[in-house]
């Protein structure tokens, strides 16, 4: 017999914050996918050290222990086993895998006709394509190896090497979540300290999106939705810790807003830096997930949980497109790859036309919303039809 599906321990509504705060980071990352439009200035990074990055790990990571966990649980094992537990998930991570080789295929595309259409070849050596057209050989093998990425195509690797030890780390959380906090705090410590990271090649370097650092915040993510599965919160409401917590958010905008203020931040950074501090805990670095980045995305997760009026908000007619987006997380993000990358082509190739880089974004946005509504419309159960009469002896029966 196949392997039945374990029944979720707790049967609660779906949080309507998971997927409206994922459709609202997929929009940003769209919009700065696309440089040089105007909107670019109202996303999350204008006003904080992190990014929409950032938010689509920690609610990824959410979404996967809320989708895959149930199947990890003790009695869920016994009765199953464990590889009906783990294929679901490295299924998914063999998605993302076709998904990172198909949008880097229409990336070169897009490039190489953007190059032809405008005759800008210098279009053939953004996002780092130069490999691509000028070390066709070794590019050819980096790239469904995933050490050669392309810029604004390189964040689907990463999630996909965390979903490979989604298995080990659902194991370990939910049987000690301070074991497996720990884990991802170690190893996210010796990341950064050690420049531990996955190789490029042909290039030089690491992943820009390191999944040894950026683990940190999906085993987060993995441990917030275990505890959402059970009606709990990871951290508790205090007083205290929200006070700390805003007040970080607030100095980061004065940091990022007031020049003299951040001149003087930046400097004592500096100074940490010289007194011997890991470069991590003291710069802005993006590839390893340096501290004042992690602590900002924890502090901004911590706060909105604990403001009621968030859930009343998310789960809003108005932010309705956006819990749209959220369900259909990857299909939007591919989506809005292919047509950001579509954009960055016309605007280099159109420098004068400022009106398009007014028009194109929002229209980006609504086409997102309606290939999000053709796959949910696609994706509802239809209702079955009555069964037919029993056809008679020598008939012929169409198969299903």
């Amino acid at each position: 017999m196949p392997p039945r599906e374990p029944e979720p321990r707790l049967k609660r509504p779906r949080d309507p914050r998971i997927d409206a705060f994922r459709g609202l980071a997929l929009v940003m990352i769209f919009v700065n996918h696309a440089p040089g439009n105007p909107y670019e200035q109202f996303t999350s990074r204008n006003f904080g050290f992190s990014d929409a990055a950032e938010a689509f790990f920690v609610m990824s990571g959410i979404a996967a222990a809320l989708a895959y966990s149930a199947r990890f649980e003790r009695g869920a094992l016994a009765q199953n086993g464990l590889w009906a537990a783990v294929r679901p998930v490295w299924g998914r991570a063999w998605t993302l895998y076709l998904t990172q080789l198909f949008l880097t295929a229409w990336a070169i595309a897009i490039f190489a006709w953007g190059a032809t259409t405008f005759g800008l070849p210098e279009l053939l050596t953004k996002i780092n394509l130069r490999q691509v057209f000028q070390n066709t050989e070794a590019a050819l093998i980096g790239i469904p190896a995933l050490t050669h990425q392309l810029g604004y195509v390189n964040i689907l690797p990463a999630y996909a090497v965390l979903l490979l030890a989604t298995p080990l780390a659902l194991h370990i959380g939910l049987r000690s979540a301070v074991a497996l906090a720990l884990i991802a705090a170690i190893l996210w410590f010796c990341a950064g300290f050690y420049r531990l990271n996955l190789p490029n090649y042909p290039n030089p370097g690491g992943w820009f999106f390191n999944p040894l650092s950026w683990q940190a915040l999906f085993f987060t993510g993995l441990l917030i939705g275990l505890r959402l599965r059970e009606g709990k919160r990871l951290v508790p409401k205090s007083a205290i810790l929200f006070a700390l917590a805003a007040g970080y958010l607030v100095l980061v905008i004065c940091w990022m807003k007031i020049g003299p203020l951040g001149q003087w931040m930046n400097n004592q950074l500096w100074q940490l830096g010289k007194a011997g501090a890991p470069f991590h805990l003291i710069s802005h670095n993006k590839t390893y997930l340096a501290l004042p980045r992690l602590l900002h995305i924890l502090a901004l997760v911590y706060v909105l949980s604990c403001i009621p009026a968030v859930t009343r908000l998310t789960g809003s007619i108005a932010l309705a497109p956006l819990r749209l987006l959220g369900r259909q997380g990857l299909l939007t993000f591919a989506s809005g790859t292919l047509i950001a990358l579509f954009l960055q082509v016309i605007f280099q190739g159109s420098p004068d036309e400022v009106w398009l880089r007014w028009a194109l974004p929002p229209l980006g946005v609504l086409a997102l919303l309606a290939i999000a509504a053709l796959r949910e419309a696609a994706s509802r159960p239809r209702s079955r039809p009555e069964a037919a009469p029993r056809a008679s002896a020598g008939a012929t029966v169409p198969a299903e």
